[in-house]
């Protein structure tokens, strides 16, 4: 959680103040410990499909710190070859398939990607994540659809962090409570606190199991909060200060600090040595991004066509 936290704040000082990262950016800023009790509650054959809040999953399931870093300065040694930046980090070595910048566009592949394991007969799951403004989309519900119908081992989790860009869910549907757009679909439900890891772990790991035993899919939503803007250049008019100071009393990292401190698991120097031990992941990974190559005029085409002459049909 601490390093997804630092990395994201040293790439926005690295955009906001040095103008060494451009282009979009959605930084995870709060919502951290969503993606450290997904992991423990996972395996590493398990994959993971997100939409374009994607740096803090992809550096938990695996991707590399300097490659996460170097993809934002649009560098070759970036996890996309510095081609596809904030919104579409990628590490298909870690089961990590995105970051898609199509809002929903994520949930249907995540089903695929689900639909795959269940026809290699494996006990694989996939965790498909959007937020709550996907949450409105029709891809959504031919997804639910069809996921039930063929009983794919898939979790989709909704990441309710109260906004969609700029607009609350209360401004978007009558159903606010994300969780019951399973029902009609008979599919398995439940809500969650965002905030804290051992409710995320606990909650996606009912799912996992049920999924792993060929129960289906099930929607979980996950409550959280942003304490950033919904991209860099947000200027945040639609919610009031009040409002995210309340929710920076629920710090997720802070929480879990205290609990690792009031259950002895760990001293103050020894939390404290771990937070060194993070910076200096971060700053060699801007060290990574910065002494790294641009992506070579030739490439500029690479993985974006198919060579026409590409046998479609093998034999």
């Amino acid at each position: 959680m601490q390093l997804i936290r630092q990395f994201e704040l040293m790439a926005e000082e690295k955009y906001k103040m040095e103008g060494k990262i451009r282009g979009f950016f959605h930084a995870y800023v709060g919502q951290e410990a969503i993606a450290a009790g997904c992991m423990t509650a996972t395996k590493p054959e398990d994959s993971f499909i997100t939409a374009y809040r994607d740096h803090g999953l992809a550096i938990a399931k695996g991707v590399s710190v300097d490659s996460c870093m170097a993809e934002l300065y649009g560098k070759a040694t970036g996890c996309a070859k510095g081609k596809g930046g904030s919104m579409h980090f990628f590490g298909k070595d870690v089961n990590f398939f995105g970051g898609h910048g199509i809002v929903g566009a994520q949930i249907g592949t995540g089903a695929g990607l689900a639909f795959a394991e269940k026809y290699k007969d494996t006990d694989n799951v996939v965790l498909c994540f959007f937020g709550d403004g996907a949450a409105r989309q029709g891809i959504l519900h031919e997804t639910f659809n069809l996921a039930m119908l063929w009983k794919l081992p898939v979790i989709f989790i909704c990441e309710n962090n109260n906004y969609a860009m700029g607009t609350s869910v209360e401004r978007t549907s009558n159903v606010i409570d994300i969780y019951k757009l399973a029902d009609g679909y008979e599919m398995p439900a439940d809500t969650i606190n965002g905030m804290i890891p051992e409710e995320v772990h606990e909650g996606v790991g009912r799912a996992v199991k049920r999924a792993r035993e060929k129960g289906g899919p099930t929607l979980l939503e996950i409550k959280t909060y942003r304490y950033k803007g919904h991209s860099i250049s947000d200027p945040q008019k639609y919610r009031t200060k009040e409002e995210v100071d309340e929710y920076k009393g629920k710090d997720p990292i802070q929480m879990i600090r205290k609990t690792i401190l009031d259950g002895k698991m760990a001293t103050e120097k020894e939390l404290g040595d771990i937070d060194s031990r993070i910076d200096g992941v971060v700053n060699q990974s801007v060290k990574f991004a910065e002494e790294s190559p641009w992506p070579d005029d030739s490439e500029v085409l690479k993985d974006v066509y198919i060579d026409q002459n590409y046998p479609f049909i093998v034999d």
